[in-house]
């Protein structure tokens, strides 16, 4: 059958999913599949590029693909642990000998949230999800890009950040250090435990595993909702967070006064929840005014198409 002139296999790898898709030319998807994680930053590259390999494997099935040849003219992957440009050379390294397309780009999975998300080529995007990062892109091709690798980069947030800090303050709750918060009883109850100590052993020897933090993120919304001081200092916590990358960019790109669209995006964010939303949206107004904010209705593999498909469109 041969390589599709025109088509783009493209791949949106974040922690939680992987994506992956088929499109023509015209941008007509063809298939789309779901598969685990991409955590190079775990795995390793290899092992990371097989959970894509699932999905690509997948798609070759459900059209009657070859399975030992080319099929696409492209490979447009934006994945996660695409960080660094020695990272990025090593994905790209990687995703090229597995021979699924005769060319490879590949870059941060931020790029893809926005290009999914923004009425033109350039913007900003804050991505929060497991965890947070931004890119940006100026309207003469300019980028501005974080290391995104978690607090040793200074970041703090994503369900993540969100969970970690709710439990932290309810264990100092339960044990004196800390100020009263209905996150005491909300945190040890989830995990089906009848204090906040108990939790804490369960965590230390290792029969709930810390990577369940990121499950609080909607615990600690409702809990803030209720009224509650310190889960409500958590989620401006949070808005504050979100400014500071989006403000970030755009005073590094000098789009600071221009209307710039900043798009949202990743499972927190998607959600909207109702006061982490207000918080954003107010402190725009005071630090950005000019900033177009949007939550990204489309997946980020609809921007992963769409860029493969600007690339082939560049030659």
């Amino acid at each position: 059958m041969g390589v599709t002139p025109g088509a783009v296999l493209a791949i949106d790898g974040g922690n939680s999913k992987t994506e992956v898709a088929l499109a023509t030319a015209d941008g007509t998807v063809l298939a789309c599949m779901r598969v685990g994680g991409f955590t190079p930053q775990v795995d390793g590259v290899a092992a990371a590029v097989s959970v894509a390999g699932r999905g690509v494997a997948l798609i070759r099935a459900e059209l009657g693909l070859p399975a030992d040849e080319p099929f696409a003219e492209l490979l447009a992957a934006y994945v996660a642990g695409a960080d660094f440009p020695v990272e990025v050379e090593a994905l790209t390294a990687e995703f090229a000998a597995r021979g699924w397309a005769e060319r490879t780009v590949v870059d941060n999975d931020a790029f893809a949230l926005l290009r999914s998300g923004t009425s033109r080529p350039w913007g900003v995007a804050v991505v929060c999800g497991a965890g947070m990062n931004c890119v940006g892109i100026a309207p003469d091709g300019r980028h501005a890009r974080f290391p995104a690798v978690g607090v040793i980069s200074g970041d703090w947030g994503g369900g993540g950040g969100i969970g970690e800090t709710a439990h932290w303050y309810a264990v100092r709750a339960e044990d004196g250090r800390g100020a009263p918060t209905m996150l005491r009883k909300a945190v040890a109850e989830y995990f089906g435990c009848a204090s906040m100590a108990e939790l804490v052993a369960a965590l230390h020897f290792g029969r709930i595993g810390e990577d369940r933090f990121g499950e609080l993120a909607p615990l600690v919304f409702e809990v803030a909702g209720l009224g509650d001081e310190v889960a409500l200092a958590i989620v401006e916590r949070l808005a504050d967070e979100v400014c500071a990358w989006a403000c970030a960019a755009l005073g590094r790109l000098e789009l600071m006064d221009a209307e710039t669209e900043v798009v949202l995006g990743g499972g927190v964010l998607r959600a909207r929840p109702p006061l982490l939303m207000a918080g954003i949206e107010r402190r725009f107004a005071e630090r950005a005014p000019r900033a177009v904010l949007t939550v990204a209705d489309r997946r980020p593999i609809h921007g992963a198409v769409l860029l493969g498909l600007d690339e082939l469109a560049r030659g």
